[in-house]
């Protein structure tokens, strides 16, 4: 609740004082488009090209779960024609945000929205107690689910810049065939494992990708919990698992903590790996040009590695 005030504040103070301006031209003429987090960022600059302006609220390498905007985050956001955010109860700070945003014309894309978020359950267990009551926010992590996202943007981005949208497109059909490759590469991989089974020293934002890929999984912590240490019992269950399965790797997250990987990994012999949720993404990788599609490519080796 103290963050949701201080967010209205700001935006009071950002719409008392830009009055007009909300009005006024865009940069270069082009399409403005904000995503708040790097894979719905990572699909629209693909599908954009070089025929918008396509920006990421939330940095490379920060925190998103505790991110406050900016006054000035907040003026952006109210002039762009094409605002896309995830949706779902982390997001609701900014649905609230939205609905006091006087731009009318402004097209506004939440990725809960784009896809079927009905989950079915497979075989799993999350240590710390998985809540099958709540849906998942990550839509992303399946390429399928991808997919459908990226149409629902190159959509409106055709609906809001109709002069590009031959080449939003070509962009969109390039795109999709390099996703529908990547989903192949996974099924692949998955079809001709030795086991289906999964084990995440770390939370687990993932459940679109098991369920699209009939995998199983066993995990420290459910979703994107704030659990950073894992009890002595699921750090002792999961260690039995790796052992009675022989499973060869245990997975953590990007920009997570290794903590309790790492301690499974020391009490077996299994391998620690990194699988990337693409949740966000360090600034290191983004500088050197990392995408959604580069770092699903990394996932497919480490998932060869951990099924095998």
């Amino acid at each position: 609740m103290k963050r949701f005030i201080c967010i209205m504040i700001m935006l009071c103070l950002v719409l008392g004082t830009c009055g007009c301006s909300l009005s006024s031209e865009k940069d270069n003429g082009k399409l403005s488009i904000i995503a708040t987090i790097f894979p719905q960022y990572d699909f629209a600059r693909h599908i954009a090209g070089d025929k918008a302006n396509v920006s990421m609220l939330i940095t490379p390498g920060t925190e998103s779960h505790s991110f406050e905007p900016t006054t000035s985050d907040m003026l952006d956001i109210s002039k762009c024609d094409i605002f896309i955010y995830t949706g779902g109860e982390s997001d609701s700070w900014i649905e609230d945000l939205l609905k006091n945003i006087d731009n009318p014309d402004m097209r506004i894309i939440s990725l809960m929205d784009c896809i079927d978020t009905d989950q079915s359950d497979h075989d799993h267990d999350d240590h710390q107690g998985h809540n099958h009551g709540t849906v998942d926010e990550h839509v992303w992590t399946s390429p399928v689910n991808a997919i459908e996202i990226s149409k629902q943007i190159a959509a409106a981005m055709c609906e809001k810049d109709s002069t590009n949208a031959d080449t939003y497109n070509a962009n969109l059909e390039d795109y999709i065939a390099q996703l529908s490759s990547l989903d192949t590469s996974i099924r692949d991989v998955v079809d001709t494992a030795e086991r289906n089974t999964l084990v995440f020293g770390d939370r687990f934002p993932l459940k679109h990708f098991t369920d699209e890929y009939g995998l199983n999984y066993h995990a420290a912590f459910s979703g994107c919990s704030d659990d950073t240490e894992a009890s002595a019992s699921t750090i002792a269950d999961l260690i039995d698992i790796v052992k009675e399965q022989n499973i060869p790797v245990v997975l953590k997250i990007e920009l997570s903590s290794d903590a309790t990987a790492r301690t499974i990994c020391d009490e077996t012999d299994a391998q620690m790996m990194t699988f990337y949720s693409c949740h966000n993404i360090s600034k290191e990788d983004f500088d050197a040009g990392a995408t959604y599609i580069s770092l699903m490519e990394l996932n497919v080796d480490t998932l060869s590695a951990a099924l095998n």
